[in-house]
């Protein structure tokens, strides 16, 4: 129904420290002007959660002229500091906590955080995603809770899936979170992390779960120039349209699948690889 009609502008790993400010004066001046209903930005706000850049990153979300949630990232988590990182690790949010996994409730359609960056995790790459049980029941119960017909969008950071082995899987518990979600009236779950968009529909076992990434808006591209995805929703289904400046069209930024990690080339220079052909080679970060 139009009465229903909503947009959603769906950011994500903007990577201050590594941003690309035309990008993101161009996102901006989008918002300005199409004034959508909400921001969902899924993590990765910063390169390495420096103090300069937890700075750069709130003063730029906080200009924006729209309701914002923002999820936090592996790369939000403090790198440098590991008293901080395990005994206060979202301190550097604070200038914008109020954003931070927030609720936004559109009428007809809400947006719900699940959080999967963790502080830590038995295992030796840390920047995977983790979902934990408490992190799940505390998303299932604001989904259960929303009003009779509402739809929910669920926003994550890593992909709920788990490619890879059980050790390197991407999301550990990304299967059951699904699984869960098919139960509900689960609209798509919004991510990041992969730094290039997909929009695919993940079987379960007891349902199909619609996954929808958003690409980067820094320099660390991996396969696709930097972009955002525009949301509609129509009242009862979404389209995505995935915006960037290169004029690339949606079908072609968007990958087939879910990669198994994200390495993007890393490298000052770095030259941005053809649309939809990865870098064979990721270099150290300088």
């Amino acid at each position: 129904m139009a009465t229903d009609a909503r947009r959603i502008f769906h950011l994500s790993d903007i990577h201050f420290g590594l941003e690309n400010n035309r990008a993101l004066d161009w996102v901006k001046q989008e918002i300005s002007e199409k004034r959508p209903d909400a921001v969902a930005i899924t993590g990765d706000l910063t390169m390495r959660a420096r103090h300069r850049e937890f700075a750069a990153a709130t003063s730029w979300i906080n200009s924006l002229d729209a309701p914002v949630t923002v999820e936090v990232g592996n790369h939000d988590m403090p790198y440098f500091n590991p008293i901080e990182r395990f005994f206060d690790p979202y301190r550097r949010f604070r200038g914008m906590s109020e954003k931070v996994e927030r609720e936004i409730d559109l009428g007809c359609l809400a947006i719900i955080p699940l959080k999967t960056a963790v502080r830590a995790q038995p295992r030796l790459n840390w920047s995977k995603g983790w979902v934990t049980d408490a992190a799940l029941e505390k998303c299932l119960r604001m989904i259960d809770n929303l009003p009779a017909g509402e739809q929910a969008l669920v926003a994550v950071h890593h992909p709920l899936r788990e490619v890879g082995t059980q050790g390197t899987a991407l999301t550990k518990n990304g299967d059951k979170a699904l699984r869960e979600l098919a139960k509900r009236p689960v609209a798509a779950v919004l991510s990041g992390h992969v730094h290039d968009a997909f929009d695919i529909l993940e079987d379960t076992v007891e349902g199909p779960v619609r996954m929808i990434g958003a690409g980067t808006l820094s320099k660390r591209t991996r396969s696709t120039p930097p972009s955002f995805n525009e949301i509609a929703w129509d009242g009862e289904r979404l389209s995505v349209t995935v915006r960037n400046l290169e004029d690339v069209q949606t079908g072609d930024m968007q990958i087939d699948d879910v990669p198994e990690n994200a390495l993007p080339p890393r490298g000052p220079g770095e030259p941005v690889a053809p649309v939809r052909q990865i870098p064979r080679v990721d270099p150290p970060v300088h």
